[in-house]
């Protein structure tokens, strides 16, 4: 395999010290990567398609999809190049970019899903006034907002990380540019770049978690004081599925971003980041339609006009 690099570019290693096992993960990645894109491609169109799916909860959905869509292009694409190339190489520019853009949509995700939680609570808490408080204006506002916030702190650990100046060794031990395989190469990175950083994620994972977990307590209290068996059983019902892939979501990246690492971590963070690129954004719309009656129905009806529409041809 070609290692060569230059001052501008790195070696993304990644998979490098499995070549007997490269064949084999490019089909297993590729074949997740393709039912990832038509699962949250197929809840898209189904939301859009069905009128009944037209309410705040959905529209989150539908940008919580779309985000984690975007999450694996960023990803994905380049990894199955090189599982299948000898050379490795990703210049410093591109480096930036999926940087940039994987943790801007990750911020993006982590607030969406915050929103995703308020949403709840309004619905909960005042369920007549519902559709006056969450307008179309309002839940286009929060996502743009989370895109915003997302991409900010995205854009300041980039700014972070690509200002220095970078040591004879180029090889990342990633099989993408995450934060700590790039910044380990840096010859003035220091405990004080290493707070800053650690602190931006811990903006992004535990200030939008705090947010989930606010929301839940207040759902909590709400739903304790029902009368009826019946009715916090439907409340519970409604926030069975967010709970579920926010356990996930959290629990992958919290394990990955925020708990203390050393070079020897390397590897170890590479396969759990495998698991948060290729199976959060798989579990998302699979969670969703398995716990969701409404999401099946429009789901089955989107599957049947794709059939009819094949069978044509």
């Amino acid at each position: 395999m070609d290692n060569h690099t230059t001052g501008n570019t790195f070696l993304l290693w990644g998979f490098s010290s499995f070549p007997e096992l490269q064949t084999l993960l490019f089909v297993v990645i590729f074949s997740s990567h393709v039912t990832i894109l038509l699962a949250n491609v197929s809840v898209m169109v189904a939301i859009k398609l069905n009128h009944n799916l037209h309410t705040p909860m959905y529209f989150f959905l539908f940008g919580l999809s779309f985000s984690e869509t975007c999450t694996t292009m960023v990803i994905i694409p380049r990894m199955l190049v090189d599982l299948l190339s000898d050379s490795k190489t990703i210049s410093l520019p591109e480096c930036a970019t999926q940087m940039f853009f994987f943790f801007g949509l990750g911020g993006n995700n982590c607030f969406i899903l915050a929103t995703m939680s308020y949403d709840r609570y309004i619905a909960i808490h005042n369920p007549l006034q519902y559709p006056m408080l969450m307008t179309k204006k309002i839940c286009f506002q929060l996502i743009m907002a989370s895109c915003i916030i997302g991409f900010l702190v995205s854009g300041c650990i980039a700014v972070i990380i690509f200002t220095f100046s970078f040591c004879d060794s180029h090889t990342i031990q990633h099989f993408f540019c995450d934060i700590l395989p790039v910044a380990s190469l840096a010859c003035d990175y220091t405990p004080f770049h290493e707070m800053a950083i650690c602190m931006l994620c811990a903006f992004v994972l535990v200030g939008s978690f705090i947010l989930i977990v606010i929301s839940y307590v207040f759902i909590l209290s709400l739903v304790l004081k029902m009368p009826s068996a019946k009715g916090r059983y439907k409340a519970f019902s409604t926030c069975s599925s967010h709970l579920t892939v926010v356990c996930i979501h959290y629990g992958f990246a919290c394990y990955i971003y925020l708990r203390p690492k050393s070079r020897d971590s390397f590897r170890e963070d590479m396969l759990m980041a495998v698991t948060y690129t290729v199976l959060t954004p798989l579990l998302n719309p699979i969670v969703y339609s398995l716990r969701n009656k409404e999401m099946q129905v429009a789901l089955w009806k989107v599957l049947e006009n794709g059939h009819r529409f094949i069978s044509r041809w």
